[in-house]
């Protein structure tokens, strides 16, 4: 495993836990209309991506017909306000990137989102600092997860080679996208029950560390 100098982070659901309140939105979205909803059955189907994606697949799941108008406006009041109270960085994401700082390892955001989108989730939870200018977004490269154009769009613009990388993302597109690009890639989950194409499944930011130590 070559030494990896420099590290590029998906941003929710890996650096920021916003996927677990994304879900709770849903829930309490469905909740409005009359609609139950558990909360264990979104998050063991919730795969991100966009509004209408989301609620469509949350409506699948649970047979319901209400109108898409109608949800997304109560869906965006709701992920608002669950981010502005409950939005914490991942557990371990902060000593993760004392770590890499104290390496002198280069790290930056890789995103699907808008880049103000992804500055704003970085700014609410206080890494701001942290990523100054290294917010790399899907509308910057006109390419996106799962399309490996985007990442290797985000390593060249870091000014390093591929297999200097390690990408950490949490998401199936994510993972298949640091795979295709030829970048050791990480898949951060809850658990490791199933091995997510060729990445090296990882279940904490202490793993990470360790992961990284190893190749030093």
């Amino acid at each position: 495993m070559a030494s990896i100098k420099c590290v590029l982070f998906d941003c929710d659901g890996t650096l920021v836990d916003s996927e677990r309140l994304c879900c709770v939105a849903i829930v309490e979205t469905f909740a409005q209309v009359g609609v139950t909803l558990r909360l264990d059955a979104v998050m063991d189907n919730f795969v991100g991506g966009k509004i209408a994606d989301v609620l469509t697949s949350a409506q699948e799941l649970v047979g319901s017909h209400v109108s898409l108008d109608l949800l997304e406006p109560i869906y965006r009041e709701q992920t608002q306000r669950l981010f502005e109270e409950q939005l914490r960085p991942m557990e371990g994401a902060v000593e993760l990137l004392d770590f890499l700082d104290q390496s002198g390892i280069e790290y930056c955001v890789v995103t699907n989102s808008p880049t103000h989108k992804a500055k704003k989730m970085l700014v609410t939870v206080g890494l701001e600092q942290r990523f100054n200018n290294r917010v790399i977004s899907a509308f910057d490269a006109n390419s996106w997860k799962p399309e490996p154009d985007l990442l290797q769009y985000a390593v060249t613009m870091m000014g390093f080679l591929p297999d200097e990388c390690l990408y950490i993302d949490d998401t199936a597109k994510g993972v298949k996208m640091g795979v295709a690009a030829g970048i050791q890639t990480i898949h951060f989950a809850l658990s490791c029950d199933y091995q997510q194409n060729s990445s090296t499944c990882l279940t904490s930011m202490s793993e990470v560390i360790k992961h990284i130590e190893k190749a030093e």
